[in-house]
């Protein structure tokens, strides 16, 4: 008796609460008329609000009487701000018409929970880098790997090569993504996923930190997610070409490049479209003394290609669908091979003249081919998202004398895969909450053979499934809970196989084949993530998180290096990676601050070491921290500036006791561990805009974490990083509101300096300089 007599006393408060409420609802629409889907409204100050439908509708139950200030803000819209007033029992209606957005970086992130949410609902760190951002880099470098770099504090330093192995996030491997399509190989990381397609095509990149319990196999650091170019406009016929050309500025000789983009879209009625072709030649690449970079790995003499489509259909209100294709392609062709310096004596490795043996390295071809469905399901107010995707790409290596009578390896990878995302809101007298569920499928197969067809790493066929869950709280307007699972169906299936003999390049002692014994490896991991954010005021709104990120281990290094006759008897097993993160955000009028600090070990590592001529991968646990600083502020309406800082810093439990302070525990390698890193830019527009300049700083700092050996040496990828400094800057003239011309300088005060990856790498063949002061001058027209 006593249960029912106080069940119906809060029923009875529940709904005296409930009366003292109103509501607001309402129909967004964009300048044109139409539908402005996927907006985030939310009241200012807080995280509570909402996300319009496809429709543009929207509705917030339970506000409590009174007058506030509604925010709408979207990725593709001008945020807009809106005092609206409610009364007891009342429905208000308001309707707003938004201004679509020209680029600016804003507040609505996708990636972080599978549907569009606010960075201000997200209890951990993101960041955001724009179309504007994106467009304005292209004039100064078109390799995203060193656009990106100045503006994700967490990510290692650029390689400035075509491959960015160790360029970590956080310390750990990362996913690549586009549209949400994976473009990493972890079952064998070739290391070339960021260069994935050409950043003309991309229209935001969103990078989530830390490992990510919402996403599967490789996001044991987190994960960067291209979004590529959609249509914005009200007409049917619009035009973007670009016509660059480029060269050094220290020897002008055959350095000179070319480039064209040319970008057509629009939209008429219920149909879209986006369709897109680049090519861009690059010359020599010179260092600062002007002398030519070597070609392992360069980007110099590159051929690079990407042709895209996408095309959008509107059923109706309520449901729509959209395909898109990306070819993505760079391969050097060059008339020069190495020569190799001395690391010990400093001499750098240069190039002469000859023909490389073997065939051209780079992406021969990258293709992401996708289908993707979105609308309502007319139950419950869930909305809907599924896509059918198609990926394979084919990386090419350089020639190496470690395989016996020398050999090109290529890493070949095809993906077929299928999500369904669903999102259900729910409504509660004092919160606000809805659940993100579905199920991914995927099947991955990748081998790394030899171009001659000797097979150096067997297929490996892995079939994936995933169902998970995510919820979002909002409590009291202010307290943000999200938290959720993921399950984890994984099998891969390798055939019997026999290892290739190689030969160390140093003593030229040849390790004989193995025939092993093939299997299946079966993971079933559940990982799960909690997050609280506390949004007290603009002032202050502090965040606290864990989550666990799932990655299989570079399973085919593992592969290759076989030293028994089963793969049941090779250390295979996957990492689990607990990631614990901390901290707030503050907002003083035109001043964004934020600073993160985080944790993040795993009770198996997977660090990838050099040992006797051959990769082995060590599985020690491991514990990595660091912390960041970033603070953007509009200074005046013509003047915006932006300053980071990230550290980061690893060690692994080499005697596995469980501490990391004994004489056999070490550091992570330079591979793993990027050396601490500024980051700052500066925007500033004049002449009404006409003339537009910005200027760029990364600052490289030191890193010194190991001793040499008895013979004077660094073991590979234990050498010191020495600091250096970078500037670039560009500059944007508008000749008419619809042409501009535009010069980018890279490494403007033209700094001799070793790249991060030379210095740690300690070894000859890859003791490269940096590229010298280069520049770009582009004629942008728009029709």
């Amino acid at each position: 008796m006593k249960k029912i007599f106080s069940l119906l006393i809060t029923v009875f408060i529940s709904s005296l609460l409930y009366g003292q409420t109103g509501i607001i609802k309402g129909t967004l629409t964009t300048s044109n008329g139409k539908p402005a889907a996927h907006v985030s409204i939310v009241f200012e100050g807080t995280g509570k609000g909402t996300v319009s439908d496809v429709s543009g509708n929207y509705i917030l139950n339970d506000v409590k009487a009174g007058t506030y200030i509604l925010i709408a803000s979207s990725l593709e819209f001008e945020t807009q701000k809106t005092e609206v007033s409610v009364a007891v029992g009342q429905t208000t209606n308001l309707n707003l018409t938004l201004i679509e957005n020209q680029g600016q970086l804003n507040d609505v992130v996708i990636s972080a929970g599978r549907t569009p949410e606010t960075i201000d609902q997200i209890p951990s760190s993101v960041t955001v880098v724009g179309l504007k951002t994106l467009q304005d880099n292209i004039n100064i470098s078109s390799n995203i790997a060193t656009i990106l770099q100045t503006y994700v504090p967490g990510l290692a330093p650029s390689t400035g090569l075509s491959s960015n192995a160790g360029q970590t996030l956080r310390g750990r491997s990362l996913l690549i993504m586009v549209d949400g399509v994976p473009q990493s190989t972890p079952l064998r990381n070739g290391a070339m996923d960021l260069r994935a397609l050409d950043p003309a095509v991309i229209e935001r990149v969103e990078v989530v930190k830390g490992a990510t319990a919402i996403y599967g196999n490789g996001a044991a650091g987190g994960l960067i997610n291209y979004f590529t170019r959609s249509a914005k406009t009200d007409k049917v016929i619009n035009s973007q070409t670009s016509i660059a050309t480029t060269g050094s500025l220290v020897n002008k000789a055959n350095s000179m490049g070319g480039r064209i983009s040319q970008l057509f879209y629009g939209d008429k009625g219920k149909l879209s479209y986006a369709l897109s072709g680049v090519y861009e030649q690059t010359g020599e690449l010179k260092d600062a003394k002007g002398d030519i970079m070597p070609p392992v790995y360069g980007l110099g003499e590159t051929d690079s290609y990407n042709a895209f489509a996408k095309l959008g259909y509107k059923f109706n209100s309520k449901h729509k669908v959209q395909a898109t294709y990306n070819f993505y392609s760079s391969r050097q062709a060059t008339n020069y091979i190495t020569v190799n310096g001395d690391y010990a004596k400093g001499i750098k490795t240069t190039a002469m003249q000859g023909q490389a043996s073997g065939v051209p390295q780079g992406v021969k071809g990258n293709h992401n081919a996708n289908i993707f469905f979105a609308g309502e399901t007319g139950v419950a107010n869930t909305t809907y998202n599924a896509d059918f995707y198609y990926q394979s790409v084919d990386n090419v290596f350089f020639y190496s004398e470690a395989f016996v009578d020398g050999g090109v390896s290529r890493v070949l990878s095809k993906k077929n895969g299928a999500r369904l995302v669903l999102n259900t809101p729910f409504y509660f007298a004092s919160a606000d909450a809805n659940v993100t569920y579905g199920l991914d499928a995927q099947r991955d197969r990748t081998s790394q053979p030899l171009v001659d067809g000797r097979i150096w790493v067997p297929e490996m066929d892995m079939v994936n499934y995933a169902p998970f869950a995510q919820a979002r709280f909002t409590f009291f307007d202010k307290l943000i809970l999200k938290g959720g699972l993921r399950f984890e169906s994984v099998n891969i299936e390798v055939n019997d196989y026999k290892t290739l003999p190689s030969k160390n390049t140093t003593t030229g002692v040849v390790t004989p084949s193995i025939d092993v014994r093939g299997g299946n490896l079966h993971y079933n991991p559940l990982v799960f993530n909690v997050g609280l954010r506390y949004n007290t005021s603009d002032y202050f709104s502090p965040y606290i998180s864990f989550s666990q990120g799932f990655t299989v281990s570079d399973v085919g290094v593992a592969l290759r290096a076989a030293k028994v006759n089963d793969i049941a008897k090779i250390n295979t097993e996957a990492v689990i990676v607990d990631s614990y993160e901390a901290g707030f955000v503050s907002k003083v009028k035109n001043l964004r601050f934020e600073a993160t600090g985080y944790i993040s070990k795993s009770s198996l590592g997977a660090n990838s070491v050099f040992n006797n001529g051959e990769y082995i991968v060590v599985r020690a646990p491991e514990r990595i921290y660091g912390f960041e600083l970033n603070a953007e502020m509009k200074v005046t309406k013509a003047l915006k500036a932006a300053v980071n800082y990230s550290f980061v810093e690893g060690k692994a439990d080499a005697d596995d006791d469980g501490k990391y302070n004994g004489e056999k525990d070490e550091y992570l390698s330079g591979h793993r561990i990027g050396a601490p890193m500024f980051g700052a830019n500066i925007n500033y527009s004049i002449l009404s805009g006409k003339l537009n300049l910005l200027l760029q700083y990364t600052g490289i700092t030191s890193r010194d974490r190991f001793a040499k050996k008895a013979n004077g040496l660094y073991n590979p990828f234990e050498g010191p990083v020495k600091a250096y400094n970078l500037f670039n800057s560009a500059i944007f003239y508008h000749i008419t509101p619809a042409t501009s011309i535009n010069l980018g300088v890279e490494n403007m005060f033209n700094e001799d300096y070793f790249t991060p990856r030379s210095q740690y790498t300690a070894r000859n063949t890859d003791y490269i300089k940096g590229k010298g002061a280069s520049y770009r001058l582009t004629l942008n027209i728009r029709i």
